[in-house]
């Protein structure tokens, strides 16, 4: 629809395909010149400077099994990923180990790092863990005083962040088979998906399947179908090929979808599920460490989110029909978010097929989960700091911390 220009707010010039493969590739040979490129994860931002920050943790974790080891990186990397959405132009945090000063991303990191070393999400601060009760139990000052944030240091999305961990440990107890019964704690699922292997073997899909059904319901004010939270799913009006009458005033997204539960399937519907698969590449290296082979990564998508959407507008693969749209901030449910996350889905594939191409390598060799490190993220946000003096991206969300 986008190539026909049938689209609302997009259209897309795969004339540019090329050029912003070309980016890509420079970018990456930037960062890693012999194409030895790790999964785009979480893990990375705890690296950030060439600090070794998982010291720490490594050197109190040397005792116990690899089992327990590899709960314990679970346990951090969930609740380190699930505070990651954006945290807004203004936020830094001053890491006092080094004296660095850091933003977004790896602020967001290196700050869950230090509060999940402190004990901030354990109910025994001498463990290395995280469990429900510390989540349920946390406060705002708390979450408040580990991320630094003060009036003349604002973050984007606080209270957003504060009840996704407070649901995350209430949804740790409703769920004993993924994440325990005396203890609930997300390493737990660890247990839960050594019993999904077989020969050593673990789908993507199956790892991401149990993040979806086991934190659903942390997701607050999204759509729900037959009593399930649907997560980051949202609507777009133009897939509706047989529309439906429509009360004169709909009031929400839910309402949409009410009304068309009459239907035998529901073509508005755009599944993105951004954070979640992000924690699936997340939980890769853990799993591997404890000999687990994660293998479909491929049946994942690329990652919907404002670094790789901000590449494909600002090297002109996407463009904005109308130029006022960036020139405000939009709700994540917009129509104008929906369809420019979407479109990103698809155009990371395009993107990944052009990139194999001019390196001669295959799918197996270069994975979508290395082409976002190598990569369009990272290109995303190099493109942003070249275009825009703050770096930030072309088009703006109004976030909530839950989703970017």
């Amino acid at each position: 629809m986008a190539c026909a220009d049938k689209l609302h707010h997009f259209r897309c010039d795969l004339s540019q395909l090329d050029t912003v493969a070309d980016y890509v590739v420079q970018v990456t040979r930037q960062h890693y010149p012999n194409l030895e490129i790790p999964f785009h994860s979480r893990w990375r931002h705890f690296e950030v400077g060439n600090t070794a920050r998982l010291t720490r943790l490594n050197a109190a974790l040397t005792d116990v099994s690899p089992l327990e080891r590899a709960k314990a990186k679970v346990d951090l990397v969930i609740v380190s990923v699930l505070l990651d959405a954006g945290a807004g132009a203004a936020w830094h945090y001053a890491e006092l180990s080094t004296g660095q000063i850091w933003q977004r991303s790896e602020g967001l990191a290196i700050a869950s790092l230090q509060m999940f070393c402190d004990g901030v999400f354990s109910c025994n601060p001498g463990q290395l863990q995280v469990d429900a009760i510390a989540l349920q139990n946390l406060t705002e000052a708390l979450l408040s005083q580990g991320l630094q944030v003060t009036s003349t240091n604002p973050l984007v999305g606080l209270q957003g962040r504060l009840t996704l961990l407070q649901r995350l440990g209430q949804t740790l107890q409703n769920n004993p088979t993924l994440f325990g019964t005396s203890n609930p704690r997300p390493g737990n699922l660890v247990d839960y998906l050594q019993t999904q292997t077989q020969d050593g073997q673990l789908p993507a899909r199956t790892v991401l399947k149990a993040i979806l059904q086991g934190l659903g319901d942390i997701w607050a004010g999204r759509l729900t179908l037959a009593g399930i939270n649907l997560g980051d799913v949202w609507t777009h009006p133009a897939l509706d090929t047989n529309p439906i009458p429509r009360r004169d005033v709909i009031k929400s997204p839910a309402d949409t979808l009410r009304e068309r539960v009459s239907t035998p399937s529901f073509p508005t519907l755009i599944p993105f599920h951004k954070l979640s698969q992000w924690l699936t590449y997340s939980l890769l290296e853990p799993l591997q460490e404890l000999g687990m082979e994660v293998t479909g990564l491929d049946e994942l998508t690329g990652l919907p989110e404002y670094r790789n959407g901000g590449l494909c507008l600002d090297l002109g693969l996407l463009q904005v029909k109308d130029p006022t749209l960036l020139q405000h901030a939009h709700q994540p449910s917009s129509e104008v978010i929906v369809e420019w996350r979407a479109l990103t889905v698809i155009l990371l594939e395009q993107i990944a097929i052009a990139m194999r191409q001019k390196l001669n390598l295959s799918s197996t060799e270069l994975p979508l989960v290395k082409v976002l490190q190598g990569g369009t993220w990272t290109a995303g946000r190099q493109i942003a700091a070249e275009r825009r003096s703050n770096g930030v991206p072309p088009l703006q969300i109004e976030s909530d911390g839950t989703v970017f």
